[in-house]
């Protein structure tokens, strides 16, 4: 036997035993571990066996039990796939998606960053906590009650159209209006996800060896220089990373804010893809075209984080893996 062989064998049977002592040694952590995992794989990897309803002609009728059901189900291939691409609803639900995505994403991903970098220049800490329990309590509330809250101002008997009838005009049909809608789904969401938003990049903040700043500030570099050449760059990895899940995203256009906001007067604009799987499997029960749909959405945002993640990394030297 050739002496590296010796050496090969002799790193892995040490390998193997130092394994075995760990395990010994921490047994009892990997038990505890185990109601995790266990909920893992019935949450989360058991149902990934319906996916292949996609792949089927589902017919809840067919077996004794919904299991059964998917089971006997006979398999179409890519039928559904080629259904969804010919149905003339599936684009305009996809432009819808993407035009209120991209929306959000150029108008809002900023916004907390912002919110971020003038909170951190606050001196005062009474008022920094104060701004921030008011920016940060929207996200507590359901969309329900925040379609409400938007509809006693908005609304066609609300208090802006009040004072534009008081003034002599016609009142605006913001929820009713496809001219109007995207922008009052953008703004609405603003409202309620800004300020939560901006805790990731506070602790971003915070994280920056404050060195840095006294070091600046013996340079002469006032409070804008510190920003744009100090503050900026230290959150870059977090901004790079909440980009690249943001991007992976685009295809959710905020499923629970469209349902409780939508009516079938701005369907045109406000029809996304996660409320068309929800009327075609819930409303007309076709569930192997609710799970294409979905099954393309996830491959899809599979793609664009991985793309995403790639570009970052070469371009920022950032990226999640």
């Amino acid at each position: 036997m050739l002496e590296s062989e010796v050496i090969v064998k002799g790193r892995l049977k040490g390998r193997r035993l130092w394994q075995s002592r760990y395990w010994r040694k921490h047994y009892s952590l990997y038990l505890m571990s185990l109601p995790g995992i266990v909920f893992l794989l019935i949450i989360k990897f058991v149902p990934l066996y319906g996916l292949t309803l996609a792949f089927k002609d589902f017919n809840i009728f067919v077996g004794n039990g919904v299991l059964d059901s998917i089971v006997k189900s006979p398999w179409v291939g890519m039928k559904h796939f080629q259904a969804i691409f010919t149905k003339p609803d599936f684009l305009r639900v996809i432009s819808n998606t993407l035009i209120i995505s991209i929306y959000k994403l150029v108008l809002l991903f900023p916004l907390p960053i912002i919110l971020a970098v003038l909170l951190g220049e606050v001196k005062s800490n009474g008022f920094k906590r104060t701004v921030q329990t008011l920016v940060y309590l929207p996200h507590f509330l359901s969309w329900v009650v925040v379609f409400g809250l938007f509809y006693s101002m908005l609304g066609t008997y609300g208090i802006v159209n009040q004072l534009v009838a008081g003034l002599g005009f016609e009142p605006i049909k913001f929820f009713t209006n496809p001219d109007l809608f995207r922008g009052l789904l953008v703004v609405s969401d603003g409202w309620k996800e800004m300020g939560w938003s901006a805790i990731v990049f506070l602790a971003a903040i915070t994280s920056i060896d404050p060195q840095q700043y006294e070091a600046a500030m013996i340079d002469g570099a006032n409070r804008w220089q510190k920003m744009l050449h100090i503050t900026l760059p230290g959150m870059m990895p977090i901004i790079a990373l909440m980009l690249i899940l943001r991007v992976g995203h685009i295809l959710n256009a905020g499923f629970e804010q469209v349902l409780a906001m939508y009516n079938p007067s701005v369907y045109s604009v406000g029809d996304i893809i996660q409320t068309y799987i929800y009327r075609i499997g819930l409303g007309r029960m076709d569930y192997s075209i609710a799970t294409t749909l979905g099954l393309f959405e996830s491959v899809i945002a599979l793609i664009l984080i991985a793309t995403c993640n790639t570009i970052c990394k070469k371009t920022l030297g950032r990226s999640i893996w």
